[in-house]
């Protein structure tokens, strides 16, 4: 069983790191990528809304994990 909500959290702190708990690596690889990306090549513009994406999809993956477990 996953906790959405440690998922969240850990995706919010290191955008990807949410992906990892839930098990999904590629996701967790894409994130580790884009968002830095946008932090840097838009000055932050982009960067804090993906990181807020990032946070929302871990969160939303580990629910569907658990409904599926269940």
């Amino acid at each position: 069983m996953k906790h959405p909500g440690h998922a969240a959290i850990l995706s919010f702190v290191i955008p990807g790191a949410g992906q990892i708990y839930n098990g999904d690596f590629f996701r967790a690889l894409f994130w580790l990528i884009i968002t830095p990306g946008f932090w840097v090549v838009t000055a932050g513009f982009f960067g804090f809304p993906f990181h807020f994406v990032s946070a929302y999809t871990a969160y939303r993956r580990a629910e569907k994990i658990n409904r599926r477990e269940a």
